[in-house]
Order: C-alpha cells, then sequence, then structure tokens
C-alpha cells in the first residue's frame, strides 16, 4: 500500500466516524475509500465491519454525559445487538461474492434515501414521548435485532434506522439517542469483525490506517452532532450515496 492510500484512508476514517455519528452512514465514507485501493467488494467490506469498531471506541468514550441513566436499557438493546451482528457476518460469509457486488448499489442507494425521506430526530422523538411515555415499547429490542442483522451484512445506513428506532421507542433527545446508538451498533459491528478474523479474509494493511482514522472521527463524532447543522449535512451525505449508487452500479451490472 502506497503513502497516498495510506493518508486516504485514514481521512476516510476520519470521515466515516464524523459521517456516522451524524447521520449514521459511515460505510458511505469507509467502503469506497476501501474499493479505491483496489481490494474487492467483499474483502473491502470485512475489512470495513472491522475498521469501524475503532469508530465505536472512540464516540462511546466521547459519549459517557448522555449515556448516564441508561444502563437498564442498553442491556437488552446491546444483547440483540450483539446476536443480530452474529447473524449478519453469517450470512455474508455464505452469499456468493458476486451476488453481493451487485447488492451493494441497491443497498447504498437506498441507504441514501432513507436519509433524504427521514424525518428531523426531533420530530421522531417527540413523537415517541407521546406515544410510550416512560417505558420503552415491547418492539424495540425486536427491531433492534433486526437492524443488527443488516448492519453485521453491509451496514450502510444501518445507524440511520436504528437511531430512527431508538429516537422513537424512547423518545429521548438526539444526543441520548445518538449515544444509544452508537453503543449497540458499536456491538453488531464488534461481534461481525470477530466472525471475519476468524473466518475471512482482513486486509490489515488498510484495515489499521482505516481505524486509526475511525478512532479519531469517533472521538470527536458526539461533539460535532451537539452543535452541527445536520439537516444540511444529511442531506448532502445522501446526494453523495445516491451518486456513488450509480457509480458502483454501472460497475456491477455493465
Amino acid at each position: 500500500m502506497s503513502v497516498l492510500e495510506w493518508l486516504l484512508l485514514v481521512a476516510a476514517g476520519v470521515g466515516a466516524g464524523l459521517t456516522g455519528s451524524i447521520a449514521g452512514l459511515a460505510s458511505l465514507v469507509s467502503y469506497p475509500a476501501l474499493l479505491a485501493t483496489g481490494l474487492p467488494p467483499v474483502t473491502a467490506n470485512v475489512t470495513n465491519t472491522v475498521a469501524l469498531v475503532l469508530t465505536s471506541v472512540g464516540s462511546v468514550s466521547a459519549s459517557r454525559p448522555e449515556l448516564a441513566g441508561q444502563g437498564r436499557r442498553l442491556v437488552p438493546l446491546v444483547v440483540a445487538g450483539a446476536l443480530g451482528g452474529t447473524a449478519g457476518a453469517l450470512l455474508l460469509l455464505v452469499t456468493p461474492a458476486e451476488a453481493f457486488e451487485r447488492l451493494v448499489p441497491v443497498l447504498i442507494g437506498a441507504a441514501a434515501l432513507a436519509i433524504l425521506l427521514q424525518r428531523p430526530p426531533a420530530e421522531l422523538a417527540a413523537e415517541g414521548r407521546r406515544a410510550h411515555g416512560a417505558r420503552d415499547p415491547w418492539w424495540l429490542v425486536a427491531l433492534t435485532g433486526l437492524i443488527a442483522v443488516y448492519g453485521g451484512y453491509f451496514g450502510a445506513a444501518a445507524g440511520v434506522l436504528l437511531l430512527a428506532t431508538v429516537l422513537l421507542g424512547t423518545g429521548e433527545a438526539l444526543p441520548r439517542s445518538n449515544a444509544l446508538k452508537n453503543v449497540v451498533l458499536g456491538s453488531a459491528n464488534a461481534v461481525a469483525a470477530v466472525g471475519f478474523i476468524v473466518l475471512a479474509d482482513v486486509a490489515w494493511s488498510a484495515a489499521l490506517p482505516l481505524a486509526l482514522g475511525c478512532l479519531v472521527g469517533g472521538r470527536l463524532g458526539p461533539r460535532v452532532v451537539r452543535r452541527a447543522p445536520q439537516a444540511l449535512l444529511r442531506r448532502l451525505i445522501a446526494v453523495a450515496g445516491l451518486a456513488l449508487a450509480v457509480v458502483l452500479a454501472v460497475d456491477a451490472y455493465r
């Protein structure tokens, strides 16, 4: 790997950490960067999942104030995230590489559309408070597990889906819901990463610089979430995601 590629992956990791905290779309930054270094799609996805664990480490370590008082809620959600991440990782390992390559543009396009169509987080949280009051609904854990399956398989927009679910299910404000999302998604990524390390080929020369950037971006992410103009950033990320889906579709289906 050249010095330029190494620096590209560090920068992509920082961007992925920030994007994951702002919009839940870390893979839209990190995955294309891995493809740009010449990795095949499945290897890039496996390597991406391993590196993104450091995003969660950074973001969770910077989110202690937002996580205060959520310990009882976290336990079942983290278990659901870990089980779902395991199932998603196994699904990827048994999926033919060609099928995965053809499916990725669809997943990325759907992820970008989810960002464009998502209702404002404050509105989702308000609806959650009106509908459920102080108690979390029964479906929160089940839906979290299903989203984690997708997160273990590929992951683009898993954060978007999970954040919307947590906002609706708990009625918490965005910073606290985002911190909860980071812990749960981190558990799904972590167990998937362990499976990939044992059973798949990880491109460590690419994973290490990407992980370093993810750690930095993850640490900065919660601070950015507290201050960033999120609506504008989400739209920009979504447009970039749609463009990426078109490019990957042309490569996959030509």
